[in-house]
């Protein structure tokens, strides 16, 4: 028998400490380690306890039987002698380590025939279910279908350009064309007479849709009121883009850019009514339940 390597003792021995199990040649411990010249018995158990770790080799040439799970190798011979090439050490270790495994002590060896030969009992293989053909694999474990589905990506507010958004486009084109063409052709327009560059409309106000740049006039100097304030307001629209990345159509998450456009829309309405309603002749602020309203569309 080869001898065990002293580190592989040495290991084996801390182990057993840190376990708390006995150490050979310590107080109170098991039997010191088997001699290495010691010859092995003639019939003997070579299986390891533990449901056969290593393979059990045969001693003198005759053929070992196992013993069963956790059962003492060599019969119950405290000799200290190798059992099929396997130092006696380290069977008793295997033994001891799955005794602490399992929590129970290590089953009582086979016992001892005449002429010192222990015949070990080998523990009848437990029934295995088998399939077709013999395959012995495990089935997956039936679950409910519902836990296994699959559930779909949330509905995002998304539509195909065609044909959903350009029919509904066209739609309302052609109700806005038919709704225009019907009120023209009942309504009379409310058409002013030729104009006269001799006499100028007083006061004379631009369309309803330039009245808030013009209402802007009377508080501003015109390179500001017609330059500055709209130019900087079609920079800021161009740049809305990207300064506000916000992937989000909700509203409760669009609250700061909603906000702005507000107070935009509000400004502008505020002129255009200011201009509209609130300026007489000569361009004057007054009341229209007082002197009129001077504006036609």
């Amino acid at each position: 028998m080869a001898d065990v390597p002293d580190h592989l003792l040495q290991r084996s021995l801390e182990r057993r400490k840190a376990l708390g199990l006995p150490v050979p040649g310590e107080e109170g411990g098991d039997e010191a380690p088997a001699a290495a010249d010691a010859a092995p018995p003639q019939d003997a158990g070579g299986g390891v306890g533990g449901g056969g770790d290593v393979p059990p080799t045969g001693g003198g040439g005759d053929d070992a039987t196992p013993p069963p799970d956790g059962g003492d190798a060599g019969g119950g011979d405290d000799s200290g002698g190798d059992v099929g090439g396997i130092p006696a050490h380290l069977l008793e270790r295997s033994k001891r380590r799955r005794a602490a495994l399992s929590g129970e002590a290590a089953p009582a060896a086979a016992a001892v025939g005449g002429g010192g030969t222990a015949t070990a009992v080998a523990a009848p293989p437990a029934p295995t279910a088998t399939g077709p053909g013999g395959h012995t694999q495990r089935l997956l474990t039936v679950v409910k279908s519902g836990s296994i589905q699959q559930t779909r990506a949330e509905a995002q507010d998304k539509v195909h350009v065609w044909p959903h958004l350009l029919v509904i486009e066209l739609a309302s084109i052609l109700i806005l064309l038919a709704a225009v063409t019907v009120f023209s052709a009942l309504v009379r327009a409310p058409l002013l007479s030729l104009s006269d560059f001799n006499k100028t409309p007083n006061p004379s106000k631009a369309p309803w849709y330039f009245l808030g740049l013009q209402e802007l006039l009377t508080m501003f100097h015109p390179m500001v009121a017609g330059v500055t304030i709209p130019g900087v307001g079609l920079g800021l629209l161009a740049l809305a883009p990207f300064i506000d990345k916000n992937p989000s159509h909700q509203p409760k998450d669009r609250k700061f850019a909603i906000a702005i456009f507000t107070m935009f829309i509000m400004m502008w309405s505020v002129l255009v009514i200011i201009g509209s309603f609130f300026r007489g002749k000569g361009f004057n602020f007054v009341f229209p339940w007082n002197d009129g309203i001077f504006f036609e569309l």
